[in-house]
């Protein structure tokens, strides 16, 4: 009986402590994919609080689709209802660990689901500030 408790106890533990790994692994064929960005984020120091920069966005900006190719090309597509003029545009990016570049400006990538990008760029407006996006896969 003790040894059938012991089992079951250990048994109950173990299966407790597993969870389920929500990181994704960083690479260019993961990250590659549309995104829409549905937050960003400034801080113009680190102690000041943050902002809001998304509200600032108009209306026609906030249904765009970012389109991140395997072949480190990218898509700015004026998706859903069109800015006036178009603000359709294409680029480079590049994958380097953790680092996320897009026509040569880096940012730092804070973290990804496989369906939920996070990334800051720091120095975005002025030295010393820093912006955060979060783009989600679609």
């Amino acid at each position: 009986m003790k040894k059938s408790l012991l089992f079951l106890s250990l048994t109950l533990m173990i299966l407790g402590s597993c969870k389920k790994d929500d990181k994704c692994e960083t690479t260019v064929a993961k990250i590659a994919g549309n995104y829409k960005v549905t937050a960003a984020k400034y801080k113009s120091t680190p102690t000041s609080p943050e902002s809001d920069l998304f509200i600032l966005l108009d209306a026609c900006e906030k249904d765009d689709i970012e389109v991140l190719n395997e072949n480190g090309s990218y898509t700015h597509q004026d998706a859903g209802t069109s800015c006036t003029p178009s603000g359709t545009y294409s680029g480079t990016w590049s994958l380097s660990g953790n680092t996320l570049t897009i026509d040569g400006e880096v940012s730092t990538i804070t973290s990804f689901d496989c369906s939920t990008l996070v990334f800051t760029v720091a120095n975005y407006f002025a030295s010393g500030d820093v912006a955060t996006f979060t783009l989600a896969k679609q």
